[in-house]
């Protein structure tokens, strides 16, 4: 069949941290995200914090947990760009009206925990917040276009990693559990495809990130602890979905890396292997199938991981098993046993560079055939429905003087990336949806700048938070609009 599925679905995605904003003129409260500038293509975000002591410190994200006793803080003067980000929130029905012009047939949005409990630990949720995704969904409706929700984009309220240190302690797995079933019970009647957390194994590729800083076996033990917290909480998650409406289907959603041995020795394919054991497999599987894959063991006492489990934690796992299998994809690596290799860079993952593909701006080797790889991969593994929910190409993009947008690299990478997926269909793969990254302009989740574009629509906004908000289309807006029409015939 050299097409693809009738009610294929074209999309695509977003986060609420990187386009709703809205702090300081709504009732929602800060999350992890409002807590770190901007960086560059080469300078990393920074988060502030205030010790024990008294101290304040910025250190680049994610470069290391917070110290015990330590608080998020913000810091006069600086500027965090997604408190406001493309300020969705005002923005939302000439937003969704453009997605209607587009054609799309779902949209991949998150809810943003800090809206709806703006500290994390109320007992009831805001109701200005739910009133306002209520509203959002109902401007979808106007455009029949389905909504694809994830429940967690790496939305922590500050409130509670202040208060109890966020995912390091069992007890977030309460609070989330809380938040989860008022977001399924309350929006039971708008929504029926879920995620429950966002690239769940990326606090595993951090890991790699970090090597050589001399911490590293505190940071396992912490992030494999974490990981298991939310591992649990997807699971009751899952299982509160299919209770609350027996129509719902529910994801997992894997930040996919694909890593190519970088030479035929067989100890780079075994490097092969073990990468991506360690940075899909671990946690997919646990996701999909409902227990700790074989490997899982080696992989603890490799890095000195004593996992801290309750009694019922495995039984649990085991009733949360998701309904599909979600993913990003961006770009591929290249793995080797070698210590001396050229690396190349892009978004958080470091791997040997690829002498047979091109790269971008920002180091990510783009790379058509490794998205076909990856389908036929997920699937021969797990057999259960994949969507792609994040594909795109960050981009600088120049306004004309009449106003136009040319991207035709956008249009390219993006031609290129659905040729492979219709390629993964006809090789047999179960692929009901496709949702480009972004759709609009919006802040960077890596680097928090918003030169670095990625929608066919883009925002009037610079790195610094100037700009007139004012939305245009790209050239891209019709070529897609033209794509999904003709489902995917048309490229």
């Amino acid at each position: 069949m050299d097409k693809f599925p009738e009610n294929f679905l074209w999309g695509t995605a977003t986060s609420a941290m990187q386009i709703e904003g809205g702090y300081g003129s709504s009732r929602r409260g800060l999350n992890f995200n409002d807590m770190n500038t901007a960086g560059t293509r080469t300078s990393a975000r920074m988060t502030s914090v205030v010790h024990a002591d008294g101290t304040y410190e910025q250190y680049p994200m994610f470069s290391k947990d917070l110290p015990a006793g330590s608080k998020l803080v913000s810091i006069d003067g600086l500027y965090y760009p997604n408190r406001e980000a493309i300020d969705f929130y005002h923005h939302y029905k000439e937003d969704i009206a453009l997605f209607g012009e587009l054609g799309l047939k779902v949209f991949r949005m998150s809810i943003m925990w800090s809206r709806l409990f703006p500290n994390g630990d109320e007992e009831r949720p805001d109701e200005e917040g739910i009133a306002f995704y209520h509203s959002v969904f109902d401007e979808l409706k106007k455009y029949d276009i389905e909504p694809l929700v994830t429940i967690w984009h790496s939305e922590d309220p500050v409130g509670l990693i202040n208060s109890i240190g966020g995912w390091n302690s069992r007890k977030m797995i309460e609070h989330f559990d809380r938040y989860a079933r008022t977001v399924l019970e309350e929006y039971k009647d708008d929504v029926r495809y879920w995620l429950t957390f966002n690239e769940l194994n990326n606090g595993i590729m951090f890991l790699d990130w970090i090597k050589g800083s001399g911490d590293e076996k505190e940071r396992a033990q912490t992030t494999f602890q974490q990981l298991h917290h939310k591992l649990i909480a997807s699971a009751h998650t899952v299982k509160a979905a299919h209770e609350i409406n027996k129509e719902n289907k529910v994801g997992c959603m894997i930040a996919y890396a694909v890593n190519y041995p970088l030479t035929p020795a067989p100890e780079d394919n075994m490097k092969r292997i073990e990468t991506a054991e360690w940075l899909n497999w671990y946690t997919a599987d646990t996701q999909v199938k409902g227990r700790y894959p074989y490997f899982a063991e080696k992989i603890w006492n490799e890095h000195s991981v004593r996992l801290q489990m309750e009694e019922n934690d495995l039984c649990e796992l085991a009733q949360g098993k998701v309904d599909f299998f979600s993913f990003s994809y961006y770009s591929t690596s290249c793995v080797t046993a070698k210590e001396d290799y050229e690396v190349s860079g892009g978004n958080f993952t470091m791997g040997a560079k690829n002498p047979y593909l091109q790269y971008s701006e920002w180091g990510w080797a783009m790379d058509p055939s490794g998205l076909r790889y990856a389908l036929n991969e997920i699937y021969g593994r797990y057999e259960i429905p994949c969507i792609v929910v994040e594909n795109g190409l960050g981009a600088v993009d120049r306004i004309e003087e009449d106003g136009t947008i040319h991207d035709p690299y956008r249009i390219e990478y993006l031609r290129e990336h659905i040729k492979a997926v219709k390629d993964a269909v006809n090789d047999g793969v179960d692929v009901f949806g496709y949702c480009s990254w972004g759709g609009i302009d919006e802040i960077s989740a890596a680097s928090g700048q918003m030169n670095k574009r990625y929608g066919f629509i883009h925002v009037d906004l610079d790195d610094e938070g100037n700009g007139s908000l004012k939305r245009r289309k790209k050239d891209s807006f019709d070529w897609y609009k033209k794509v999904i029409a003709s489902n995917g015939e048309e490229l």
